[in-house]
């Protein structure tokens, strides 16, 4: 597993900085189990561990170093068989509610394995895991296992209530919340690699007011301070993937295409309320200045915005972009048209762009709805 193979020095400043937070606990509560925001666990591992974040991805995996795979999740210890949250769906209720219990499972699982797939493909994973920290009064425990896809072949002991339907395989214990579309998976925690004491801080206001003289080194976390947009992977007009442009592009008439020929759409109200961020200037008549664009297992292309109104994030050749999407990450055999239910059952239908410098953008993968919340809120921003 992962944390034994790390140095000492990083895994003792992991367990040093979430003793200190811990510590902390009093801050947001009374309990005298000690306190871990998940964002926080999420940051701290990055950090010690020197991992790739990719909890802005969307994705089955919160982190990443050496080609592997991290899902990092904390929760109350409790009797150390707690179902917990793994996945959520972007299905309604009623698309379960007149199945048998083995087809609900079946689609379940499948759902839950293309994620876990299609994140190890979109980021060049080998293998992926989980890393818990469970809390319990006075400590924190460390664990670590596989995240294993369902096994189809060996699903038993399903069982349908009213709002859920429980099942296992040979790896693991599942239970599926229908109202919420919702995965939860049973982890055994009782063999902990490391168990880690946390004193909590009876006054931690006066534990920080007796530092507030003390130069502090601040550290301004550069994620958060780049600009982005959400881009559909979709028509923005009407929620499909259209037969003969976008992600189909291939498949238009008027001259021979290649295969893996296809653009991201650009509406255009993202040239006109977020002017300057591409490098491309509506209204010109000219396609915008090449840049480089970043793929999320590290890959580079070159690309730019083309199209009347800048309408398409292409690359170049924009057959690159093609492969790399259609063939490797979404698995959509050639001559094979996308659907918008494709990029439904692996959760994305949109994709995040951020600029990390007027030439230099990054590509990540979002979940379903992200563009749909991203214009409700920015589109005619400067209207308002």
């Amino acid at each position: 597993m992962f944390y034994r193979k790390q140095s000492n020095e990083e895994k003792q400043l992991y367990l040093e900085l979430l003793k200190v937070v811990g510590s902390l606990s009093n801050l947001f509560s009374e309990s005298p189990v000690p306190y871990l925001y998940y964002r926080a666990a999420e940051n701290i591992f990055c950090r010690a561990f020197n991992a790739e974040n990719l909890s802005r991805g969307d994705v089955s995996a919160d982190a990443a170093k050496a080609k592997l795979g991290i899902g990092l999740k904390t929760f109350m210890h409790g009797n150390g068989k707690t179902l917990q949250k793994v996945a959520e769906f972007n299905k309604e209720a009623n698309t379960f509610e007149a199945k048998k219990p083995e087809e609900i499972v079946e689609m379940v699982s499948k759902m839950r394995n293309d994620r876990i797939n299609f994140t190890m493909r979109a980021h060049g994973l080998n293998s992926m895991i989980y890393h818990l920290v469970t809390r319990e009064e006075g400590k924190f425990n460390l664990y670590e296992e596989n995240m294993n896809t369902i096994d189809l072949s060996s699903i038993k002991n399903v069982k349908r209530t009213k709002n859920a339907v429980a099942f296992k395989d040979k790896d693991a214990e599942y239970n599926f919340y229908i109202p919420k579309s919702t995965l939860f998976k049973r982890f055994i925690t009782n063999n902990p690699i490391e168990i880690l004491d946390v004193e909590i801080l009876e006054d931690p206001y006066a534990f920080l007011l007796e530092r507030s003289g003390t130069p502090l080194k601040i550290v301004i976390e550069k994620e958060e301070t780049l600009e982005y947009v959400y881009l559909p992977l979709y028509s923005a007009q009407d929620g499909e993937v259209h037969r003969s442009s976008g992600l189909n592009q291939w498949n238009a008439g008027g001259r021979a295409r290649h295969h893996d020929e296809l653009y991201i759409p650009v509406p255009i109200w993202i040239h006109r309320d977020f002017k300057g961020f591409f490098p491309y200037e509506l209204g010109s008549g000219k396609p915008g200045t090449p840049f480089t664009l970043v793929l999320p297992d590290g890959l580079e292309y070159t690309a730019k915005i083309c199209q009347e109104n800048g309408k398409a994030l292409m690359t170049n050749p924009n057959r690159l972009l093609g492969h790399w999407l259609l063939r490797h990450v979404l698995q959509i055999p050639v001559n094979t048209l996308v659907t918008y239910q494709m990029l439904e059952n692996v959760g994305i239908d949109s994709v995040k762009i951020t600029k990390l410098s007027h030439v230099r953008f990054r590509i990540d993968f979002a979940k379903v709805g992200s563009f749909d919340e991203f214009e409700n809120e920015f589109k005619d921003i400067h209207k308002k």
